[in-house]
């Protein structure tokens, strides 16, 4: 019996130790896992997945920052602008994908991107109806751009006279949101249709969506889980000078394919960027004990380099690194979008102003993304709106304002995975772990027969050498 179970624990041992490396090397339990995830991360109307993209359920909240001007006077007479931020405003975002149609064979899906603004006052400075915000008079140098026709010139000049309209122009946060009248630009409406006579940094953006999207469901490969193919009838942009910068690349944002590997650049098409951009990998994370791959926006996007001169328009006519001139895409309005105090960009801007102290921690662009399932766990999107200004000679409200981009407000768009999406997520990563280690499992059964060989083996010898003693002890009494 003791040796049948000997040979038994060897036996069984070396099997054991020999399938589990030949299934790590193989790779079976993995390959089976990527499969299973690569079939289930697909939109298919009914599935839990397809109801996540309809219905994103993590909460979003976006947080607007002003900067309030505290010296116009001065920089009137050509010194250097004092600003003082003001914020956060925030307001939680509500999301959800309409008019939703499944392509042909189930590889497309069309929608639009439907976006809601609420306000929550516990998590705000002070009330944005309320509450006066002194900043750059934006209609009226829109319009100062406008003025190539003398007569219409002339016609802005009065009308700037007429209602005593200056540089600078003091309005409430929600009318610097999502709009008011604007008495030049209900003028410019008359003559420009396309031009509205209401001016918002976000006006009619609230309640509303950016457009049509056409997105791939990922039914012919998981690595186009949600990738754009179109926007608006169109499969590239037009805006700018080079193909490769008129691209749409990757997804909206809100989701990114399973199974992310640490060498991958993804990409994100922000409409309101005006292009698509690409994240890098950072760093790894723990997002609610959930490991996650922190990409980020590199500095190279917005680097001052001939691979962006495609971006620079008119063409040559680059403003330096940090900054993205948006004009083209904004009708003709000068906005300039940066990361928020000027992160990244180039010194000369920084020191232009006073009152902003750029740092990564508050104003880097981030996405904390679990690499199995490419679930969002944490996330923040943040850039400045910002104004070209110069001294216009034809216009004496621009006074003797020095030649500069000026900053007027920022946002941060954040989320993060609520505690009982996490428990659920965190579920199914464990579940997978238990199956990838199958084969160590297995190793490890394999070393535990493999001890009990050998304790068997040196039991055996101990026998025998206790059976050798015995034979000879009386030998030794005679």
């Amino acid at each position: 019996m003791g040796r049948c179970c000997f040979y038994a624990a060897g036996t069984l041992s070396l099997l054991l130790l020999v399938a589990s490396v030949t299934l790590l090397v193989a790779r079976v339990f993995q390959k089976a896992m990527d499969r299973a995830v690569e079939q289930r991360v697909v939109l298919r109307n009914g599935t839990e997945v397809f109801h996540s993209w309809e219905n994103p359920p993590l909460p979003v909240y976006t947080q607007f920052y002003f900067f309030n001007v505290t010296n116009p006077e001065e920089i009137l007479r050509g010194e250097r602008p004092l600003l003082e931020e003001v914020g956060p405003y925030t307001y939680r975002e509500i999301r959800n994908k309409a008019n939703i149609q499944f392509g042909d064979n189930g590889t497309t899906i069309s929608a639009v991107s439907n976006k809601a603004y609420v306000f929550e006052r516990n998590q705000s400075v002070g009330d944005p109806e309320v509450d006066l915000i002194r900043t750059l008079n934006i209609p009226a140098l829109m319009a100062m751009e406008w003025t190539q026709n003398p007569l219409l010139q002339d016609i802005i000049k009065a009308v700037l006279k007429t209602y005593n309209q200056k540089l600078f122009a003091t309005h409430t946060v929600h009318e610097l949101l999502w709009g008011y009248k604007d008495q030049l630009l209900s003028l410019v409406h008359v003559f420009r249709p396309n031009i509205s006579s209401s001016f918002g940094l976000f006006y009619e953006k609230n309640g509303t969506n950016d457009g049509d999207y056409v997105f791939l469901t990922g039914e012919d490969s998981y690595l186009n889980f949600t990738k754009i193919v179109e926007w608006n009838g169109k499969t590239s942009l037009d805006w700018w000078a080079t193909d490769k910068c008129n691209m749409i690349n990757g997804t909206d944002g809100d989701s990114f394919h399973p199974l992310v590997t640490e060498d991958e650049v993804l990409y994100v098409f922000p409409s309101d960027f005006c292009r698509s951009v690409y994240i890098t990998f950072s760093d790894y994370e723990r997002v609610e004990g959930l490991p996650a791959f922190r990409y980020k926006v590199p500095a190279e996007i917005l680097a001052n380099t001939s691979e962006n001169a495609g971006f620079c328009l008119p063409k040559g006519n680059c403003l330096g690194s940090g900054v993205l001139n948006v004009s083209i895409c904004k009708n003709g309005a000068p906005i300039i979008m940066s990361f928020p105090h000027f992160y990244q960009a180039d010194e000369r801007f920084i020191s232009a102003i006073q009152g902003l102290h750029p740092n990564k921690e508050d104003h880097e662009t981030f996405v904390d993304i679990n690499p199995l399932t490419g679930i969002i766990l944490r996330a923040a999107k943040r850039f400045q709106i910002n104004i070209y200004v110069q001294k216009l000679d034809d216009f004496i409200e621009t006074g003797d304002i020095r030649t500069m981009v000026f900053p007027v407000m920022y946002l941060n768009e954040s989320v993060l995975i609520d505690k009982e999406t996490a428990r659920r997520l965190k579920s199914v990563i464990n579940t997978t772990l238990i199956i990838t280690n199958i084969p160590y499992i297995i190793m490890a059964l394999g070393v535990l027969f493999g001890l009990i060989f050998t304790w068997l083996a040196c039991r055996g010898q101990q026998s025998m050498d206790e059976g050798t003693a015995d034979e000879r002890a009386p030998l030794i009494r005679t």
